[in-house]
């Protein structure tokens, strides 16, 4: 019997929106076994009684952890399955990682605010009360792009998952990474893998391995990525902007950052511009260029320049920015160097790189930011 999610699947192959492809196929069938598990599905209660003296942790269904090369439609699949999960909609939360660390970091900042003026106990967790309110949210967790390159984050994410998986929670994530190499190479490493024994415990590790790039498919590319980097380029990329802003006239914008604020030095109520080292040449974060992308639906970026292994905050800014842009659905202009694949071709990164190059790709295709 066909579930939910392949049926989905199946109506998009029949309509010409996507290629059929057989792990992609799979991939469906094993989100639809869990939407199975989730039927009949509901996290224990949180009582009075349960907190003062304790409880038997939840046992939730084993959720799905979707990995592979960039575009090989782990968030399509995603899409699909968070589409026609048999939970209510109010106990599904999705969240882009970096997103929901920003989230998880905040609400850490607050607890231990709150345990400072006396409000709360000093000698509970922060963490686990941080996983409380996550939960009230809801229960079904998704989480794409799942990597951890900040060694804050790998320090709290066992603690996190592990109080949530006994509050009930399930998870289904996406990543290009499979579980033993998250955080690979990075410092204390040995602290973070109680969390991927959690992960290996608590998610079927389902591969969307091989295959071509379907974010490509059919698809002519644009020259809204402009290389390299001439007095000609220079001037088309200033006829664009022109042409974008219209008779606004561009000055400095400010942005909300969360307690801070950044000045958009050239920029209108729709589109703002930006040389690369401002946004990447800072000490800038996730959480920034999350605000930065949801002010603004038009970003131009000049100068971005080839970077090399030495390079690393900026090669990470610049990843953290370009899945900022493309979550958002921003449609982006930018001189660079050279093409998306010569920005970064070898360092620490690469591998996390090739995620950014074919989401330039596909963002500068002539129907981006429309949804396949």
């Amino acid at each position: 019997m066909t579930g939910p999610v392949l049926a989905a699947y199946e109506k998009l192959v029949e309509a010409g929106d996507i290629a059929p492809d057989a792990q992609q196929r799979a991939a469906a069938e094993k989100l639809d076994v869990l939407a199975g598990r989730l039927r009949d599905y509901r996290p224990p209660k949180e009582g009075l009684l349960s907190r003062l003296f304790g409880r038997k942790p939840a046992n939730p269904p084993r959720g799905v952890y979707l990995f592979g090369p960039p575009g090989r439609g782990k968030t399509m699949l995603m899409d699909l399955f968070f589409e026609n999960a048999p939970v209510p909609e109010e106990q599904r939360q999705r969240w882009h990682f970096d997103a929901f660390m920003q989230r998880v970091h905040q609400l850490i900042r607050d607890i231990r605010d709150k345990q400072a003026r006396g409000e709360v106990w000093e000698d509970i967790d922060p963490v686990e009360l941080a996983a409380r309110e996550i939960m009230k949210d809801g229960w079904l967790i998704g989480i794409d792009e799942f990597q951890v390159q900040d060694i804050t984050d790998a320090m709290i994410l066992g603690r996190l998952f592990d109080n949530l998986f006994k509050l009930g929670a399930v998870l289904v994530a996406t990543s290009n990474t499979p579980p033993e190499k998250l955080y690979e190479d990075g410092l204390n490493r040995n602290l973070f893998e109680p969390f991927i024994e959690l992960l290996l415990a608590h998610a079927d590790i389902v591969p969307l391995a091989g295959g071509r790039d379907h974010r490509l498919r059919g698809h002519v590319l644009e020259k809204r990525w402009m290389a390299p980097l001439t007095p000609e380029i220079e001037e088309k990329f200033e006829r664009m902007w022109r042409t974008v802003i219209g008779d606004a006239t561009p000055g400095p914008v400010p942005v909300d950052l969360g307690g801070r604020v950044l000045i958009a030095p050239r920029a209108t109520d729709d589109a703002a511009r930006f040389t690369f080292a401002e946004l990447c040449e800072r000490p800038l974060g996730a959480g920034d260029y999350i605000a930065i992308a949801k002010r603004f639906p038009t970003l131009f970026i000049e100068r971005i320049p080839l970077l090399g292994p030495e390079e690393r905050n900026e090669v990470l800014r610049f990843i953290h920015l370009v899945d900022a842009l493309y979550d958002n659905r921003v449609r982006l202009f930018a001189t660079a160097a050279g093409e998306p694949p010569d920005i970064y071709r070898e360092g620490p990164l690469r591998g996390m790189f090739e995620r950014t190059v074919s989401r330039l790709q596909q963002m500068r295709r002539p129907d981006w930011p429309e949804r396949e």
